[in-house]
C-alpha cells in the first residue's frame, strides 16, 4: 500500500460504502461453519488455482510455493523477513493499486479463511482500527481500515481489503489496497490478478497455517527483494 492510501485520523474513512453492493448485514456470516471451505464455486476452472489445474504452457514466474502470471503494467515485489532472508509475501503492483498475496497450508477436508478472517479482524480492532464484514465474488471477506503513520507522522488509517480463498490443502490470502478500494475498473483487475494466481502446495506434510515456502526467482537472485514490514 501506498502512504497515500492513509486517511487522515480526525477523518472517518467510509468503510461502511466502501463497495455497498457487496455489503450486507452484520449478522451475515454468524451461521457459518468455521471449518467449511470458503472458495467461488469457479474456482477450479477460473482461479486462484491448485498447480494441479495450472495451464502448463502459461509463462508463469515460478516463486516455489506461487506462480504468477505476467501481464502489462505489472510489477512484482518479494518481501522478504529481515533476519532470516526468508521470502514471505509477494507484492504485486498493478491498475493503480496493490495485491499482497501469501500461500498457507491447510488441512485436506477443511478450510481455515473463516476462521482466520475473525483473527484478522479482531487484531485490527485491537490495534484502533475499523473493519465491516462483506461478501464479495470470493467469499466472505474484510474492508478495514488499519491503524497507520504517514510520513509526515500523522496517524490514520490505511485502507484494505482481506480476501481469502480456501483450495486444495492451501489457503490463499490477498490484501488490496490503493485504487482497486473504490475504483470499480480498479477492483475488477486486481480480482482478475487474484484468479491468476497458483498455488504449489507440494506434496511434503506441513502443519496447517505454516507459510507455503516462496523462492526468489534466477534472474532476481541478485537482487529486488523488499524487506517486509
Amino acid at each position: 500500500m501506498s502512504d497515500n492510501d492513509i486517511v487522515p485520523g480526525d477523518e472517518q474513512p467510509d468503510i461502511e460504502n466502501a463497495d455497498s453492493e457487496l455489503v450486507e448485514a452484520a449478522d451475515a456470516g454468524s451461521d457459518i461453519d468455521r471449518d467449511a471451505k470458503s472458495a467461488p464455486a469457479d474456482r477450479e476452472t477460473d482461479g486462484p488455482f491448485d498447480a494441479t489445474e495450472a495451464n502448463p504452457a502459461r509463462p508463469y514466474v515460478d516463486l516455489g510455493g506461487l506462480k504468477i502470471l505476467p501481464r502489462e503494467g505489472l510489477h512484482l515485489r518479494l518481501e522478504v523477513e529481515e533476519g532470516t532472508n526468508r521470502v514471505v509475501a509477494v507484492g504485486l503492483d498493478y491498475a493503480g493499486s496493490t495485491l499482497q498475496v501469501q500461500a498457507f497450508a491447510a488441512p485436506r477436508s477443511t478450510g481455515l479463511w473463516h476462521e482466520i478472517r475473525e483473527q484478522i479482524e479482531d487484531q485490527i480492532l485491537k490495534q484502533g482500527g475499523q473493519s465491516t464484514a462483506q461478501i464479495g465474488v470470493f467469499g466472505p471477506e474484510l474492508v478495514a481500515g488499519v491503524p497507520a503513520t504517514a510520513p509526515d507522522g500523522t496517524q490514520g488509517l490505511r485502507i484494505a481489503r482481506f480476501i481469502g480463498v480456501d483450495g486444495p490443502r492451501w489457503l490463499l490470502r490477498g490484501v488490496i489496497a490503493g485504487d482497486a478500494i473504490t475504483n470499480p475498473a480498479a477492483q475488477t483487475a486486481l480480482e482478475d490478478l487474484f484468479r491468476s494466481v497458483v498455488v504449489v502446495r507440494g506434496s511434503q506434510p506441513m502443519p496447517p497455517r505454516d507459510l507455503i515456502p516462496l523462492t526468489i526467482p534466477k534472474t532476481a537472485a541478485s537482487g529486488g527483494a523488499a524487506p517486509a514490514s
